[in-house]
């Protein structure tokens, strides 16, 4: 049964406002993609032509289809403190540029040794192990040149972009999801580990990026620190609530849905929520993270409108 389903006070209880909100997620996702993909095709023709194939593994990697819900955290961020979607452009693309690099880095045989993302080979299966692992390093240092190229019009804006830079840094690194990753690594066929190590390395993972997306939106579009405060927590409860319906999808979910293959967290020896908890303990932990996250996203009032929204979508999404 889905959480929608279980969870009255989680339903778009107003056509109008479920279609509204289709319409907001369509038209901001393009606009992420419309900029992305206009700054990869500006290097690509100004770099040596050598480098064709690095730049076509790039742009297979970012522009090849997904959710993009970072970025919408990250506009939907920027409009729940007050600001414009512009502002926030910026962190939007950065953080989608991180993702993408850091699936890539995850599909290697040296990780997970995936064949398929998003219903497509991997990116190491069309280019090579070596391009895609440039691919992804070149994603990584692309990120930080979508926060910082946009020009520092005064010493507030310069403020703000230091704030998103350091917070995604963070996010993304040895402390952030990098961290999550070497952890979900040791974790394998190690039997199983504590939940609260599970949570940790989760959080970490997948919710510190999560996380960033909210708080880099919103510091670029001037949010308060408490706003940033509240946004954190936000994204800290989202993201792990992400994670674990990722690790139910992966246990139950329609492969030709998701896109990839069934199963691979129990072949791989993964420490997955299910495994800890059952699949009925998975999801009551499911629901309660997603009820906090709702619950942070409504002290926005109206403004967080499309915060909600996007959470009940993380929660109820079928890959």
């Amino acid at each position: 049964m889905k959480v929608m389903m279980m969870m009255t006070k989680m339903k778009i209880s107003d056509r109008r406002e479920e279609l509204e909100f289709e319409l907001w997620r369509t038209k901001s996702a393009a606009r992420v993609e419309s900029a992305m993909e206009r700054s990869l095709a500006k290097q690509a023709k100004d770099s040596h032509p050598g480098t064709a194939k690095l730049f076509e593994a790039m742009r297979y990697a970012l522009l090849g289809g997904g959710k993009r819900l970072r970025p919408l955290l990250s506009l939907a961020a920027a409009e729940a403190v007050g600001g414009r979607q512009r502002e926030a452009l910026p962190a939007a693309m950065a953080v989608e540029a991180i993702h993408a690099y850091s699936l890539i880095h995850d599909d290697l045989p040296c990780m997970d040794d995936d064949d398929l993302r998003r219903g497509r080979p991997t990116c190491h299966k069309i280019f090579g192990e070596s391009t895609a692992l440039l691919a992804g390093d070149a994603l990584l240092t692309l990120a930080f040149e979508f926060l910082a190229g946009n020009g520092v019009k005064s010493l507030e804006a310069g403020r703000r972009i230091n704030s998103a830079a350091l917070h995604l840094a963070r996010a993304a690194g040895a402390v952030g999801m990098v961290g999550g990753q070497v952890l979900d690594l040791a974790f394998e066929n190690s039997g199983n580990r504590d939940i609260e190590e599970v949570r940790f390395m989760a959080a970490r993972k997948t919710g510190d990026l999560i996380a960033a997306a909210l708080v880099c939106g919103s510091a670029l579009a001037g949010g308060s620190p408490s706003e940033l405060k509240t946004l954190r927590a936000l994204g800290h409860h989202a993201g792990l609530a992400f994670q674990i319906k990722d690790d139910l999808l992966n246990l139950t979910g329609d492969p030709k849905v998701m896109g990839k293959a069934k199963g691979s967290d129990a072949e791989h020896g993964k420490s997955s929520f299910p495994a800890l908890l059952g699949e009925e303990g998975a999801e009551r932990e499911l629901r309660a993270l997603a009820e906090k996250a709702l619950a942070a996203a409504a002290s926005f009032k109206l403004r967080g409108r499309n915060l909600r929204f996007l959470i009940l979508r993380m929660v109820n999404r079928e890959r």
